[in-house]
């Protein structure tokens, strides 16, 4: 790859999967494009490569950069990126970082992902699910509200409600009291 950096600079190769610390350089060479074009460069061609998930971490690596160096508008560009790209592989770690980082959008966006049903079974199953309940398990009872909320849209969009529901509410939706016997 050829480095887009000011032409002063020389211009050099990098091969991404052989190169064991590409975790750090992909980042740290798009913090310097932003710094000096004020844009985000193309992830893809940063990385070397078309995997959706190589894109997800430079950017998720970028939003936290640019929270601890108080970059305002690099943190909603990449934040507007990780919410075009939320996959069930990087969902949960993208969702500790939104919390960690307090970008709300993309925590409500992950949040809606995750508590979709064809969606939770599988996210549970991943890494990051498991780093997400070790590093944020706070997020977990907000999940749990998203999940309660779509399966309350659907029982009741569907018109099943049973009479005596969990809530102590009627058919109406209306508290009852229970009768003593």
């Amino acid at each position: 790859m050829t480095t887009w950096l000011p032409s002063t600079w020389c211009t050099w190769s990098w091969n991404m999967e052989a190169d064991p610390c590409h975790e750090i350089i992909g980042p740290a060479l798009a913090l310097l494009h932003f710094i000096y074009w004020d844009a985000l460069p193309d992830m893809e061609e940063l990385m070397g490569s078309t995997s959706k998930w190589a894109s997800t971490l430079v950017a998720q690596h970028l939003l936290a950069a640019a929270d601890r160096y108080a970059l305002e508008r690099m943190r909603l560009l990449c934040e507007a990126k990780l919410c075009e790209g939320v996959t069930i592989n990087t969902v949960a770690t993208t969702l500790a970082l939104a919390e960690q980082h307090n970008c709300l959008h993309l925590k409500g966006v992950c949040l809606k992902f995750i508590a979709l049903p064809e969606n939770l079974k599988a996210v549970m199953q991943t890494d990051g699910f498991e780093y997400l309940k070790e590093s944020c398990p706070g997020v977990l009872a907000e999940l749990l509200q998203y999940v309660a909320k779509i399966g309350e849209h659907s029982v009741n969009s569907c018109g099943y409600r049973k009479e005596g529901s969990l809530d102590g509410s009627d058919v109406n939706g209306r508290r009852v009291k229970p009768r003593l016997q």
